[in-house]
């Protein structure tokens, strides 16, 4: 069960340090969960040893948060290091021997700037064929898009439609960093970053912290008029790390893989999904993300987008938050981002962001170039 949520907002937080910032979502957790006190925490972190000189969070941020002598452990998978810490602190709790876990992720990446930090996001990819040639995931995402259009037959805009619902979707979002509205005019416009790429197909790399408290049933405290939320499905998989070693560079073969056995797990297919956080770190991400869970063909996932299918009012409600466009890319912290967004969901706590009946919701996040992909399904349950 999901008792708790804490999510701090998405931004250029120079001012607190790393471990200030997660505690400020552990705390918001642990109070959305009554108080609830955890036997494990679990932390998702991809960049502090690169860019804070800080590893060995798992303690770090249970002595911070008051919780010294507790399991306390973190995990890296790239941009699924929240999906794959989650995933532990489900299994933790659905073995009985722990009863209420932690799940913190959180990220400091504006304190550097320049070739630092695109050094340390290229750590992602493989390093002894990949990063060592300069390559980086702006140039990985870029070469993703320019082959998904020659292959798709799209138009050079196609992927603008994602830009512009993760932004219009930002605007009302409490905790993304981008709360403005963008036109196709605009994002017809922009400058290219890495062609065929432009600024607006790239989210920000920004500081945030998200945490889940996760608990037996016995152990959660009821809440009046509020569902409980079971996590019916939790899977990860993983892919070739080098782009030139995976079978189909746009099956995205990991993400499929997860999201299959996740609806398996579930009894549901993608027909039955009521909100989908995908993860679009790049928009190529969120066409490839569609198509390899199910909800459009291969090469048919743009047209989601370009048809206005994916809005908060749309047959496949994504993105509802602002996703990693407008919300800002918090590498280790946004599964949990996400996660915690289709809580509030199907919860019916998402304010003005709320999708209409939300009952089921998938959270998928991504590391790498399609390298591990970590799929959740939640369901909204009576207490």
């Amino acid at each position: 069960m999901v008792a708790g949520v804490g999510l701090t907002p998405v931004g250029e937080h120079w001012s607190i340090s790393l471990r200030e910032l997660a505690l400020e979502a552990i705390e918001a957790a642990r109070a959305d969960a009554g108080g609830l006190r955890p036997q494990a925490l679990f932390a998702a972190n991809m960049l502090a040893p690169a860019l804070s000189g800080q590893t060995h969070l798992g303690a770090l941020l249970a002595d911070f948060a008051g919780l010294r002598g507790i399991e306390a452990s973190s995990f890296e998978a790239a941009g699924a290091s929240g999906g794959a810490a989650l995933r532990q602190g489900f299994l933790a709790v659905s073995s009985g021997l722990i009863d209420v876990a932690l799940i913190i992720g959180v990220e400091k990446a504006t304190d550097r700037i320049g070739s630092s930090v695109d050094a340390a996001m290229a750590m992602s990819a493989d390093a002894d064929y990949e990063a060592v040639q300069g390559l980086t995931p702006a140039a990985q995402a870029g070469l993703l898009m320019r082959r998904y259009l020659h292959e798709a037959g799209a138009p050079a805009d196609a992927l603008g439609g994602f830009c512009v619902t993760a932004h219009a979707n930002g605007v009302n979002s409490p905790h993304a960093f981008l709360r403005r509205a963008i036109s196709m005019e605009e994002y017809r416009s922009a400058p290219r970053e890495s062609d065929p790429l432009n600024i607006y197909d790239i989210a920000p790399l920004a500081d945030g912290a998200a945490a889940l408290v996760l608990a037996r049933r016995e152990a959660v405290v009821a809440s009046a008029g509020r569902p409980w939320v079971r996590i019916a499905a939790s899977s990860v998989a993983t892919a070739a790390l080098a782009l030139h070693d995976q079978t189909d560079v746009l099956g995205l073969d990991a993400a499929r893989l997860s999201a299959q056995r996740a609806y398996e797990l579930a009894g549901v297919g993608p027909e039955q999904i009521d909100v989908f956080e995908l993860h679009d770190a790049f928009s190529i991400y969120a066409a490839l993300a569609l198509e390899a869970s199910g909800f459009a063909s291969q090469g048919e996932g743009w047209r989601l987008a370009a048809d206005n299918e994916i809005g908060l009012t749309g047959r496949i409600p994504a993105m509802t938050f602002g996703g990693s466009k407008a919300r800002g890319e918090a590498g280790g912290a946004t599964g949990l981002y996400q996660a915690a967004e289709v809580v509030l969901q199907v919860q019916g706590r998402a304010g003005a962001n709320q999708v209409k009946d939300a009952q089921i919701g998938m959270a998928q996040c991504i590391g790498g170039a399609g390298a591990t992909a970590a799929t959740h399904i939640f369901a909204a349950i009576e207490p």
